[in-house]
Parts: C-alpha cells; sequence; structure tokens
C-alpha cells in the first residue's frame, strides 16, 4: 500500500510538471511576439534578451506603424486585414453551402459508386496544393479574374470542400436513422429533415469545420501570392506579414506586430467559437 501510495503521488507531480512544461512551451513564444510588439525598437537593441519590460516603457507605435497606410508612412496592414476578413469570410460561408448538402448526400443516400466518391474526398485532399497552382494561374488568367479576391476565394472554396465533406460525413454518419425516419413518418421531406433536424444536431461540428476552413483561408499564403503579388491593395494579411519579414530596413518589433495581428483573430474566433464546439448537443435527441 505504501509503495501504491508513493507512486500515485509522484504519477500526481510529475502529472503537473509536465502540463506546466507544456503550458510554458507554448504560450512563452507567443508571448515573447506579443512582449515584443510593444516594446520600442530603441530598448529591444539596448536589452535584447529583455523578458518583462518596464511599463513605462511600451508603447503603441508599433501597431500605428503597421496599420497605417504606405502612402502615410506606414505598412498598410489595416487594408490587408480587411482583404484576409473578406476573402476568409466569403470562402466560409460560400463553401457550407456547398458541403453541407454535399455531406448529407453523401452519407444518407444510396447511389452507385457511393463508396469509391468518399475515398475520392480523402485522396483529392492528399495531393499538395502546388500540383493545381499552376493550372489554376493559367485559367483564372484567361477568365481576367487572377487579381481579384474573388479569384482567391474560389481557389481558397476548391481547397477547403473535399476535408470539409469528409469531416461532416463522418459526423452524419454517427446520427442515428431512426430519428430522421420519424420526421419522415411525420410527413417532413428530405431538405425539411436535412434542415430541422440532422443540421441542429450537427452544429457543433459544422461550427469547428467552419472555424477550420476560416483560418485556413486567413492563414494561406502560396495562391495570395500567386495571385495577388502584383496587386499590394488586394493583399491579404499572409502576404504582407511575408514582405514585412523579408525588409531589410523593417524592425523586429514591426515584424512582431505583423505576427500578433495575423495570430490574434484565429485565437479570438476559437475562444468565441469554443462554447458552441464543445456542446453535446444530440444529448436527449433520441428516446430510448
Amino acid at each position: 500500500m505504501r509503495r501504491l501510495q508513493l507512486e500515485q503521488r509522484t504519477f500526481a507531480v510529475l502529472r503537473w510538471l509536465t502540463i506546466a512544461a507544456l503550458v510554458v512551451v507554448t504560450l512563452f513564444p507567443f508571448y515573447y511576439m506579443l512582449m515584443m510588439s510593444f516594446v520600442p525598437i530603441q530598448e529591444l537593441l539596448r536589452d535584447p534578451g529583455m523578458l518583462f519590460p518596464a511599463a513605462a516603457n511600451l508603447t503603441l507605435g508599433t501597431y500605428q506603424d503597421v496599420l497605417r497606410p504606405l502612402d502615410e508612412g506606414g505598412q498598410g496592414f489595416a487594408r490587408f486585414m480587411r482583404n484576409s476578413f473578406i476573402a476568409a469570410t466569403a470562402t466560409t460561408i460560400l463553401t457550407l453551402l456547398l458541403v453541407i448538402p454535399g455531406a448529407y448526400a453523401v452519407s444518407r443516400l444510396r447511389f452507385r459508386g457511393r463508396r469509391q466518391v468518399n475515398a475520392l474526398f480523402l485522396v483529392v485532399y492528399l495531393f499538395p496544393a502546388i500540383i493545381i497552382a499552376i493550372p489554376l494561374f493559367v485559367g483564372f488568367s484567361a477568365l481576367g479574374i487572377r487579381q481579384s479576391l474573388i479569384g482567391l476565394v474560389l481557389v481558397y472554396i476548391a481547397l477547403t470542400v473535399p476535408v470539409s465533406i469528409y469531416l461532416l460525413r463522418s459526423y452524419f454518419d454517427t446520427i442515428p436513422m431512426s430519428i430522421e425516419e420519424s420526421a419522415r413518418i411525420d410527413g417532413a421531406s428530405r431538405v425539411q429533415t436535412m434542415w430541422h433536424i440532422t443540421i441542429p444536431l450537427a452544429r457543433p461540428t459544422i461550427l469547428s469545420t467552419a472555424l477550420y476552413i476560416w483560418m485556413i483561408a486567413w492563414n494561406e499564403f502560396l495562391f495570395a501570392l500567386l495571385f495577388l503579388v502584383a496587386e499590394r491593395d488586394l493583399w491579404t494579411v499572409s502576404l504582407g506579414l511575408s514582405q514585412l519579414a523579408d525588409g531589410i530596413e523593417v524592425a523586429k518589433t514591426t515584424l512582431m506586430a505583423g505576427s500578433v495581428l495575423l495570430t490574434v483573430p484565429v485565437v479570438v474566433l476559437y475562444a468565441v467559437a469554443e462554447r458552441g464546439l464543445t456542446e453535446g448537443l444530440t444529448s436527449g435527441a433520441e428516446k430510448g
């Protein structure tokens, strides 16, 4: 018994030490980035290893420089963030309009080749995006939508549809068919059943899928560089941050401020959506 108690106490201590170490490793880079974004470059050059700057030395001037338009001597990140928000939000809405009925059809309808279609969605997602970069570049150039947010949104939809359908289809498969059959017996159509029964039950997964789509579109860099590099007014925040990192005369504090502006919207969005992601909406949906 003494040995068992000793092992339990030891593992209890090790558990908390492990959790503390993981928290430090995860949060310290973000803390250091956030700290550097509020420190004037002169203070950072005076003490490069500072971890806890004095409150009197903190400033918002770095963010003002990053957000200020280029013609006013800034970096223009306010416009970049607006472009990214438009592209990410439009991509999320349009993709969900496509994948929700698509995933429902693959999950509930029986048709020839259904299993092959399921596998195809996953296989398409496994191909690297660079494979379709050149064909899309040529095709969108011919259509005249390459240097536009419309073309970028279409690319993002194509990138996120396969895995989104795969994720939603897997969850739709877990919803008991008897719930929908009860609604059909009461006279509901297939569309009414999907809208009033299946979608509300799958709301946490739909929300997590929407968050995934939004983050992919917000952080994507390759196609933004390929399509928009010649149109600075249409740059997304990830493209702007890349150009900021390549600037020789750009202070590291300015780069950190741009990195924070890229990261914080995703963190805030996840914090707002966390309750919806963790709710078990299927609890009590079916009476046994």
